[in-house]
């Protein structure tokens, strides 16, 4: 899981956007691959395990690549606290967003995670001290006019579990406000590292409560979905070591191909014409207040790995 705004990133080293553009793309059809896996885990395992093996495969996978770019991992980073608090947020995002795809379909939950660009522009301003647009406001009123439109809280199909995923999307945005925060502090793939860390530690105290043996197709799916999560993000992390931001920052929005083709084959879902409309109304908006908020800095104008 991932969302518009959630990686910070050092400036471009050199300027190659057609690379930053492919490496932006495949990192969000990666991604996906990562929430069918949590969804297919969903159907036998307790969602709080299912989230810690998510963080601590992610853990196990990034280890030998933090260790082989040099990076001493083992001290106190800049801004511990910070840290701690950016790394619960996606812990508590990513609890949120399982819950929702355990019953839901996952491009309808990713879709509500989009969600979380209007909650950043929302509350950057009071948590910040951000500076606040009045055209903002609208691109994020009319992005919660495509969240309606997705829910459609009146239908019989309608599933309150599918909130959740708005529960993601709002703890989302508080995991983009701390990255803002820590950009530029430590490498990027160091934050990463911590952030894996952090929820693996947190979720390995609730395991004695919730534990249920894994099979082999288990431990499998959990395995794969540490090296999807892991790969992804050090791609998105090149893709903003080679090109602009906010050039490769629209890209986000192909993770949404690779949540329909993923739940097609795998599930047999695929949105019907409301549902895209809202979907639609959503990116739109989050990509309205991505180019607005953008200027030079030294973070992406976020994406995400939940």
């Amino acid at each position: 899981m991932t969302a518009p705004a959630a990686i910070a990133v050092a400036q471009p080293l050199s300027q190659r956007p057609l690379l930053g553009i492919s490496l932006m793309s495949i990192g969000m059809l990666l991604v996906p691959l990562l929430d069918a896996c949590a969804k297919l885990l969903t159907r036998d395992y307790p969602v709080l395990q299912v989230s810690w093996a998510r963080f601590a495969f992610h853990f196990v996978w990034l280890l030998p690549l933090v260790s082989w770019q040099g990076l001493r991992w083992w001290r106190m980073p800049p801004l511990p606290w910070m840290q701690a608090w950016r790394s619960l947020a996606l812990l508590l995002a990513t609890v949120c967003f399982f819950g929702a795809i355990r019953s839901n379909p996952i491009p309808i939950c990713l879709a509500l995670l989009f969600v979380s660009p209007l909650f950043v522009s929302l509350l950057a301003p009071v948590l910040l001290g951000e500076s606040f647009a009045p055209k903002r406001l609208v691109a994020a009123l009319v992005g919660f006019a495509g969240v309606l439109v997705v829910l459609r809280p009146g239908v019989d199909a309608f599933d309150p579990s599918v909130l959740l995923a708005l529960a993601a999307g709002l703890s989302y945005a508080l995991y983009v406000m701390a990255t803002r925060r820590v950009a530029g502090r430590v490498a990027p793939l160091l934050t990463l590292f911590y952030t894996a860390v952090v929820g693996f530690v947190v979720l390995s105290m609730a395991m004695p409560a919730v534990w249920v043996a894994p099979d082999p197709r288990g431990w499998g799916l959990m395995a794969l979905m540490g090296l999807f999560a892991a790969a992804g993000h050090y791609l998105i992390i090149k893709a903003c070591e080679v090109a602009d931001a906010s050039l490769v920052a629209p890209f986000n929005y192909v993770e949404i191909i690779g949540a329909t083709a993923v739940s097609l084959f795998l599930f047999g879902y695929f949105p019907d014409a409301w549902a895209w409309l809202g979907i639609a109304i959503i990116c739109c908006s989050g990509l309205a207040i991505t180019l607005l908020e953008w200027r030079p800095r030294r973070a992406l104008p976020e994406v995400v790995d939940l």
